[in-house]
């Protein structure tokens, strides 16, 4: 699940299939998106709701940190988060590795736009930038428009970088893997 991108103007390389595994092209950087920001207005998430944000803001919202892409499942509606993960995320970089084409192959992949961040019960993890400027709280300081480096969101243990996950094609029974995890 991530923020809405035509292929074309997509942040993340188109993915290659080797024997039906994807991988990231491994010219892609994600330092990369925070490298030049000239064409955004400094601080723009502090002067814009999110409503007026154009393209390029919207994805440089998302810290990478990857748990959107946490298989869910709702229980008496509430949600819960589980350590399984979508098939196509990169587990070293959190990145999806077909983003310009995980609405095609992802049947529930969910695009994040704003009915997505207000939707109840809350799918979407607490330290989602979303979530936290929608909800009026400031950015944390590892969230990398805060640090300007992609890599904070990994360093402080943001991400699902170094975390027990497993791939969902490995799992049958969801419930028993049901994580209460803190950032959740």
């Amino acid at each position: 699940m991530s923020a809405k991108a035509d292929s074309a103007d997509s942040p993340l390389p188109d993915a290659v299939s080797f024997a039906g595994e994807y991988e990231l092209e491994e010219a892609y950087d994600p330092e990369s998106r925070f490298a030049d920001m000239s064409d955004v207005e400094p601080e723009f998430w502090l002067k814009k709701p999110l409503e007026q944000m154009n393209k390029r803001e919207w994805e440089l919202l998302c810290d990478g940190c990857g748990k959107c892409c946490l298989n869910k499942l709702e229980i008496k509606g509430k949600i819960c988060f589980t350590n399984t993960y979508c098939r196509f995320l990169d587990k070293e970089s959190c990145l999806c590795k077909i983003y310009a084409h995980r609405f095609q192959k992802v049947n529930d992949c969910r695009d994040i736009d704003i009915s997505a961040i207000r939707e109840k019960p809350r799918w979407l993890p607490k330290t989602c930038a979303y979530v936290l400027l929608d909800e009026g709280k400031p950015l944390p300081a590892w969230h990398p428009l805060i640090s300007g480096r992609a890599a904070s969101v990994h360093e402080s243990g943001a991400s699902l970088r170094k975390r027990t996950i497993v791939n969902e094609s490995e799992v049958t029974d969801y419930e028993n893997y049901i994580v209460e995890w803190e950032d959740l």
